[in-house]
């Protein structure tokens, strides 16, 4: 049976979704990432708009309303405009924006619209996003921590929707105008009681966070004591307490630059504060030096130290509230007699996973959850948690039903969870912008040498105040419409759902521990929520066994058994999504796993995209497109060494029939040819990142390869997906290498030595050769800037070499480009566009696909430099024509150039 195309499936207005995805990144209050970490959560953005798509007709499933191409085209620009609107963050809750939206999805589903389910809903935003556009919400996920975040998201909500807060504060005032619609009564009573907890917490440890004393004698909150390791100096002839520091700066702001000076006085450490700067710290990659005798001491003998319980510390400085901002203050022994307490009797411990990737402090003796926090942090946590059933009491006490006092705990306990990841001795001091870094800066558990202890009752980053308000903002922006149910489940079961529209997000492959990371918070949310869901809190630890993520370290080492494990567990969940998923609506699936970050030098085809492409096509689906999504900011956690992906792929996928055909490999070459290039020419007119191209371009090659029920090699076995796979990306290198027909002969000479040497010099003899073969000179490039030549050597100019000339010839595309990526690279958007100015837009448009090219190349050669500039370029490239086209409008340029008409 044939069914009627959704609007995914055809056209998205994809530079609005990429947009609204990464400017999402930045926005925190209210948004629904604050109420609780979890980790490579998808935007609100992203998933809204995903879904919605999946659910609206394409114009041309309806021909008898829509009779002519223009007619669709027409109608779709209509929904791509309520598909922008919808993705903005400001219209998450705007109702005239939401009702038109969900009114199109009736219109689409007959009034009948499916519920949706997402079998690994991890941080909730599908199933989230699912009720905020009217559906019936399904959220399952075998970990614990994803299950209670759900919950708190989709399940929590509707149930209390619309009820006044039960607090005495709010009955005293009876103040019968307020609006306590959606989640409003709910979020007031988090600030109510979550502030009672807070006084609570005061009165039994508040003696425990002393005010500081400057130095005329006024005392001052504390913000964050400062504290760095130390082991006893290997020496025998010192033997000195030597701090660990990575750096003594306490502040890098413009003006007010602080830093801590150690004071050696026989061989005991003191610290002045000082203002200035002061880079150097006493340990680095390479090792540590004794601060008091300049002995070098390796990381071996710190290990053992560490093992052996003797590593200690020292208190550099004190934060603390001044007049205006921060102040910083010397350590006294009131604040380091006062840290020093004793563990509590009640604590949660477990050991940490053995998972040398992403867990670092057992090399040096911190083995167990416990030993991550000081002992003054492990009595103020276990004090918030436990004070969640004092408030349990007092809400019931106040008119709340049990029910309701349960709810409100859990947010609560998210409270204490956010403080957690403040409140480690993993946390570090942020000398950029003086406050707290968190615990999890990254999907790992690093391993710190001088850390920052936050005060719980401070104003400033990492106080309870903080964590209480993200909390209390999050609840008031949640939807709380549609039902929700969540379930803790295994994706390979049954789900018991039969015609369900599937969204979802998957593990990829071995990139995130999320069950050896979310043990951090699953043993506090344990001790604070265990009496109210026991069954879900039943085990130690978050359950692994099941968990699909292909982690060597629990198959002995063996990569392999990692990798079957998880193939096969994604086939099997594969395969209970097609058994629950709806015939008519499309499955779509994400992936964002780096397509040769596990390749091996002899293959073009990844383990990661090879063995979830070969689930999803094993279970009996074909994917009938795909669409790259930009989920990240260009400011995100990579640098100019590392290319990172920057989109997430959505996979859609649709149900093969049983009665598609078996293509021999000559067919489905030939398919693949003629369908490939109109799609890699779409993708580059769209701008996609030169980084996510060989991605991306796996789609619509995919596509042909699984609409087949087999494709047959010459000898009759079927093809396997890592063979497709690899004669992708070989008509995806073929497509770029054919482009070099378009360019001048220059170019194509220096691309070709580019591609073998980059810029390093190569005897002249060699390059003669190449430069006759591509009929042009050396001595013709050394007159136009492009090489350089001495006894006997011969190089590309670097790009920085090349624009120290003040002419050049526009019509070599190589000199373009390069010029392009270092003006860009030193002048910005404004200083590229200066250049294009010049252009006519066909050189223009060679300039680009050059860049896209070139990516290629220094990507697969390791020259991370060089493919960052190039990819910048491209990213850029819109903005870089917008500059361009207003420099000419104000130049009052009419004609010629790149926009002329």
């Amino acid at each position: 049976m044939t069914y009627k195309k959704k609007l995914i499936e055809v056209a998205l207005p994809l530079d609005a979704i990429n947009a609204e995805s990464a400017r999402e990144k930045s926005i925190r209050h209210g948004h629904p990432s604050t109420l609780h970490l979890w980790w490579s959560r998808k935007p609100t953005a992203t998933a809204r708009a995903v879904i919605w798509a999946s659910l609206i007709d394409d114009p041309s499933a309806h021909p008898e309303q829509f009779p002519t191409e223009k007619a669709q085209e027409k109608e779709r620009r209509r929904l791509f405009r309520i598909l922008e609107e919808l993705v903005k963050w400001e219209n998450s809750n705007d109702k005239r924006v939401l009702d038109a939206a969900k009114a199109e999805i009736l219109t689409s589903t007959d009034g009948n619209p499916p519920p949706l389910l997402d079998p690994f809903a991890g941080g909730g935003t599908i199933p989230l996003e699912a009720q905020r556009l009217g559906l019936e919400a399904h959220a399952h996920d075998l970990n614990p921590v994803a299950v209670m975040i759900n919950k708190a998201m989709i399940e929590i909500p509707p149930k209390f929707a619309g009820q006044p807060p039960v607090n005495p504060e709010a009955q005293r005032h009876k103040l019968t105008e307020d609006d306590w619609s959606g989640t409003r009564g709910l979020a007031e009573d988090m600030r109510y009681y979550g502030a009672w907890m807070k006084q609570r917490a005061f009165e039994k440890i508040g003696h425990l966070y002393p005010k500081v004393k400057d130095a005329d004698g006024k005392e001052h909150t504390v913000i964050a004591w400062l504290w760095t390791r130390t082991v006893k100096c290997p020496n025998p002839a010192c033997g000195c307490e030597m701090p660990l520091a990575s750096s003594f700066e306490l502040s890098k702001k413009k003006g007010k630059e602080v830093y801590t000076d150690p004071i050696i006085n026989n061989g005991h450490i003191s610290y002045a504060i000082k203002h200035g700067k002061q880079d150097e710290g006493t340990v680095n990659r390479r090792g540590a030096t004794c601060i008091c005798c300049g002995a070098a001491v390796g990381f071996p003998y710190i290990r053992d130290e560490g093992r052996s319980g003797r590593m200690g510390r020292h208190l550099l400085a004190v934060v603390a509230e001044g007049q205006g901002g921060r102040m910083y203050l010397p350590a006294d022994s009131e604040q380091i007699t006062i840290a020093d307490v004793e563990r509590p009797d009640d604590y949660p411990d477990a050991d940490l996973p053995n998972n040398p990737r992403d867990f670092k402090t057992p090399n040096y003796g911190m083995m167990t959850f416990a030993e991550l926090f000081t002992n003054r942090q492990l009595v103020a946590l276990t004090t918030f948690s436990e004070l969640i059933g004092e408030v349990r009491t007092q809400i019931e006490a106040d008119g709340g039903s049990a029910e309701y006092a349960q709810s409100v705990s859990v947010y609560l306990a998210f409270v204490v969870d956010k403080m957690t990841d403040y409140h480690s001795s993993v946390c570090s001091w942020d000398t950029s912008r003086d406050g707290m870094r968190n615990t999890f800066g990254r999907q790992a558990i690093p391993m710190v040498w001088d850390y920052a202890e936050a005060n719980p009752f401070c104003s400033y980053s990492g106080s309870y105040d903080n964590m209480l308000g993200w909390v209390v903002k999050s609840i008031g922006a949640l939807p709380a419409s549609s039902s929700g149910v969540v379930a803790q489940f295994d994706a390979q079961s049954d789900y018991g759902l039969q015609n369900i529209m599937i969204s979802t997000d998957p593990p990829y492959y071995d990139n995130i521990a999320y069950a050896d990371l979310s043990d951090f918070f699953y043993v506090w949310m344990r001790q604070s929520l265990k009496d109210i869901y026991p069954a879900l809190f039943r085990t130690m630890l978050v359950p692994k066994a099941e968990e699909l993520v292909a982690t060597p370290y629990r198959f002995g080492g063996s990569t392999e058994n990692a990798r079957i494990f998880f193939e096969d567990g994604m086939v099997s969940a594969c395969m209970q999504m097609y058994a629950s998923a709806a015939d008519d609506i499309p499955v779509t699936i994400y992936y964002a796993f780096k397509q040769r970050d596990t390749d091996t030098q002899d293959a073009t085809a990844s383990t990661g995209w090879e063995t979830m492409l070969s689930a999803i096509i094993r279970a009996g689906f074909c994917i009938t497109g795909t669409w790259p999504i930009r989920t990240e900011l260009s400011n995100r956690m990579i640098g100019r060494d590392a290319n990172a992906l920057a989109s997430s792929i959505v996979l859609i996928c649709r149900k093969r029939p049983a009665d598609a055909p078996v293509a021999t490999r000559r067919d489905f070459l030939t398919a693949l040819k003629r369908e490939l290039r109109p799609a890699l020419v779409s993708l580059q007119q769209s701008n996609i990142a030169p980084v996510d191209m060989a991605q991306s371009a796996i789609g619509p090659g995919i596509a042909v390869y699984s609409r087949y029920a087999q494709v047959l090699e010459a000898d009759g076995t079927p093809m396997t997906v890592r063979t497709a796979l690899q004669i992708i990306n070989q008509e995806l290198d073929q497509y770029f290498s054919e482009q070099d027909g378009a360019l001048d002969r220059d170019t194509i000479f220096c691309v070709a030595l580019y591609t073998q040497y980059a810029f390093r010099e190569v005897k002249f003899g060699d390059v003669d050769v190449l430069a006759r073969a591509k009929n042009t000179s050396t001595d013709r490039l050394r007159e136009k800037g492009i090489l350089f030549a001495e006894r006997g050597t011969v190089r590309l100019l670097q790009r920085d070499e090349m624009v120290s000339q003040r002419t050049y010839d526009v019509s070599v595309t190589w000199q373009v480009v390069q010029r392009l990526a270092h003006a860009l690279d030193v002048d910005g958007v404004e200083g590229a566009a200066q250049i294009v100015v010049g252009l006519s837009s066909e050189d223009a448009e060679k300039a680009r696909a050059l860049a896209y090219r070139l990516f290629q190349t220094a990507e697969r050669r390791g020259w991370a430099q060089d493919a960052y500039a190039y990819n910048t370029l491209v990213t850029n490239w819109r903005a870089i024509q917008e500059v361009a086209a207003r420099i000419k409008k104000e130049q009052g340029a009419n004609q010629g150039g790149l926009f002329a008409e």
